[in-house]
């Protein structure tokens, strides 16, 4: 048997000089962390400050090199992706170019704990110490880490505590009515008495836009009008974007209304933006401002808004549900087949190297005669002049015509909105008045301050006489309804001029006056006309 073989260990010691934070000889490459969190003139003099106390205490250390002063100001300190000289700092961790990194303290460093400890781990882990000056802490000594990990905690629970006292403050000045007006939208500046003034110019364009949508042109055409006038946005650029024309068809403060906390931010640390859809209370302060729409338009601008969001696709072949509003013809809104019920499509036909445009049920054209047999294809000249026709029929009896337009749409426009303002309008005066009751109560049975519950009071009464007078208001257009609506306007003024004919065929004006027009197997058009009066008229007849 073979004498077994005694096992020998030997200890190789650490090499002193590679250990920089422990050698005394060694030069370390030192480099500081400064960050101030707005960009006031104080806190640019605090950045200031800790740049030059940084840069003279690297010089006067024997044992350290300067690197450089890596400072963000006016960044936020709960996201390092947010701040691009940190992250220019841990780059250079990462190249090796850095030995320490001095900083003010931890909530200087990172007021996310999260991110402070994963930085100060990801450099302990390089060799790389973070020294925090306020807390005397070395991030490479073994017992710091628990510590840093407190006081990154503290750091963030006074972040959230800052941006929960902002919050509050903000949303105070919500409720109260007082909170500022932003002028980030075109048509208006800040007055002379701080207050908004409208911008005429600018208005003009705003009404323009407004007007435009109505009559029934696409986004995309607006933009290319306003484009091809070299008309501003409120950044100063010729290019728009759909969004910018959407955001203004749909901004509030142009009727003189503001609503509040239509986003918010979900919390500190994130900073994500989401859209209020009621997770918190919104705040619409009403008559804030001088309008440059009036709420009539506004409203209707809402609805037609609506009207084309909700639009379900009519082709089988389209790729999403969703449909498509065209601006460009009147007729793909309004032409039916009268045999299917599908709509009509524009189509280009060519034969002999000549071309025609012709109106065809889309049913028809996506699957033949399988389900639409008897439709017809109409050349896009005949079925304008027959709408002529229909319309100059139509107004032999305009009275009739506008008597029907005005019932009808004045309650489809205004009615139902009034009727539900009302309930809201009388919902808070009750409430105010159940408030009202437990004030008076209490002022009677505590010793309270006499002068705090008479402000109570007198504020109390202030909001119910306001509320009163608009539910006042609100009642007499719902009884009265004196004023017709925008869209009731136009359609007067088509109508009031008693020479008036359809002798050209005009898209505006049937957008304007027509519902929709049914296609008949027979070649006849059925006109039906806003308001529900409808006309027949014979395609292939001649006009006068």
């Amino acid at each position: 048997m073979e004498a077994q073989v005694r096992k020998i260990v030997t200890k190789i010691d650490a090499n002193p000089l590679l250990i920089k934070h422990n050698n005394e000889n060694a030069l370390l490459r030192v480099a500081a962390y400064c960050r101030v969190s707005t960009d006031s003139d104080d806190q640019i003099e605090s950045y200031k400050a800790q740049v030059a106390h940084y840069s003279e205490a690297i010089a006067k250390n024997p044992r350290w090199r300067f690197v450089d002063i890596y400072a963000d100001e006016g960044i936020t300190g709960t996201l390092a992706k947010k701040r691009p000289n940190f992250l220019r700092m841990m780059r250079d961790c990462d190249k090796g170019k850095i030995d320490l990194i001095l900083t003010k303290s931890v909530a200087r460093f990172a007021r996310n704990t999260v991110d402070s400890l994963r930085y100060v781990r990801k450099l302990k882990a390089a060799g790389i110490g973070v020294f925090f000056e306020e807390q005397n802490l070395d991030s490479l000594k073994v017992d710091n880490e628990m510590l840093i990990g407190f006081y990154s905690v503290m750091a963030q629970a006074e972040s959230e505590n800052i941006s929960a006292n902002v919050r509050w403050g903000i949303r105070q000045r919500m409720s109260t009515g007082t909170f500022a007006f932003r002028y980030n939208i075109l048509g208006y500046r800040k007055g002379t008495d701080g207050q908004p003034e409208i911008v005429p110019e600018e208005a003009e364009h705003i009404q323009t836009i407004y007007r435009m949508y109505l009559d029934g042109n696409s986004l995309d055409q607006i933009k290319k009008y306003l484009e091809r006038n070299s008309i501003l946005t409120a950044q100063g650029k010729t290019e728009w974007s759909l969004q910018i024309i959407h955001n203004i068809l749909t901004n509030e403060r142009y009727c003189g209304d503001m609503l509040l906390q239509k986003t918010f931010t979900e919390n500190p640390i994130s900073k994500k933006v989401k859209k209020n859809r009621g997770e918190m209370a919104k705040y619409l302060i009403t008559n804030n401002h001088p309008a440059i729409i009036d709420k009539d338009t506004f409203k209707l601008v809402q609805r037609e808004v609506a009207r084309r969001g909700s639009k379900r696709k009519t082709a089988d072949k389209s790729i999403t549900e969703q449909g498509k509003y065209s601006g460009k013809f009147a007729l793909t809104e309004l032409l039916v087949c009268g045999e299917c019920g599908s709509p009509y499509r524009r189509m280009t036909w060519t034969k002999k190297g000549k071309s025609r445009k012709v109106w065809r049920c889309l049913s028809r054209v996506e699957h033949g005669t399988q389900y639409c047999f008897h439709s017809v294809s109409v050349e896009e000249t005949k079925l304008q002049n027959a709408i002529c026709r229909a319309l100059n029929k139509a107004v032999e009896h305009r009275q009739e015509v506008l008597d029907l337009i005005i019932s009808n749409l004045s309650y489809g426009v205004t009615g139902d909105d009034d009727v539900l303002y009302l309930s809201s309008l009388e919902k808070q005066i009750k409430d105010l008045d159940e408030e009202m009751d437990r004030t008076v109560q209490l002022s009677h049975e505590s010793n309270g301050d006499p002068k705090r519950f008479r402000e109570m009071i007198s504020e109390l009464c202030r909001q119910m006489s306001a509320l009163r007078q608009e539910l006042e208001l609100t009642k007499s257009r719902l009884e009265a309804n004196e004023k017709v609506n925008a869209e009731i306007e136009r359609i007067k003024s088509i109508l009031s001029d008693e020479t008036m004919r359809f002798n050209e065929y005009d898209e505006v004006t049937v957008r304007r006056l027509v519902e929709y027009i049914r296609v008949m197997s027979d070649n006849r058009i059925i006109v039906v006309l806003k308001g529900g009066m409808a006309t027949e008229e014979n395609i292939n007849e001649k006009s006068e």
